[in-house]
Formats: structure tokens, C-alpha cells, sequence
């Protein structure tokens, strides 16, 4: 599959708010991730609510699926990205943050 942007996840103080905006301005449906996280779960381009302060980015984030994670991560440093956050998993896969040239934070993401 080639690369694409597939997940855009917001930062928000909580999700119950996020969730009821969402569903009666668009009808979007979101699932619980604990307490502090929810995201629809379309499989085309979903949307996240990241309501824990300690893993919220400051603006809304980009997420790049991508076939390798460690390719992909070897590609942003070799064309001048930085790394913000070393690769982690998350239930339905792995990611790692980074920033481009421009300073905009997003991310890559290998499905399980």
C-alpha cells in the first residue's frame, strides 16, 4: 500500500465533550481507548481525541501510514526531519513523531 495519511489525532482536555461535538455535528461514531482517548474506527481516514495531557501534541497531528517504520523513520532523518518522539506501540500498531523542516509535528505509523 503506498504511504498516505490515514489518522489525524487531536489534542483535547477530554473526550466525552469531543465525543458528543463530533457525533451531532457529523455523526461520527468513536471508540474508547480508556479514559483518556477515542477515535473512530472507519478505516479510511479516522480521527483520535488524545485528552492526556502528557501525550497530547500542541496542535492537531498528521499520522503517515507507512509499510516500514524503520525506513520511513530512516527517510525523515535522511531528508531533514527530526525525530520528537522514539517509535512506541499503540494498540493497532507502531509510530514514531517527528518534525519537518518547517517545524510541523506528525507522525508515521506501521499497522499491526
Amino acid at each position: 500500500m503506498p504511504n498516505r495519511i490515514n489518522f489525524v489525532e487531536l489534542p483535547a482536555a477530554a473526550t466525552a465533550p469531543q465525543k458528543r461535538f463530533y457525533a451531532a455535528a457529523f455523526g461520527f461514531e468513536m471508540t474508547d481507548f480508556g479514559p483518556s482517548y477515542a477515535c473512530t474506527l472507519s478505516g479510511d481516514v479516522d480521527l483520535g481525541i488524545q485528552a492526556d495531557a502528557t501525550e497530547a501534541t500542541r496542535a492537531p497531528l498528521p499520522v503517515i501510514q507507512v509499510d516500514s517504520l524503520e525506513a520511513a523513520e530512516a527517510a525523515v532523518r535522511a531528508a531533514g526531519g527530526r525525530i520528537t518522539r522514539a517509535a512506541f506501540s499503540f494498540p493497532g500498531g507502531r509510530r514514531f513523531h517527528f518534525a519537518d523542516p518547517a517545524g510541523n509535528e506528525l507522525a508515521a505509523m506501521q499497522p499491526d
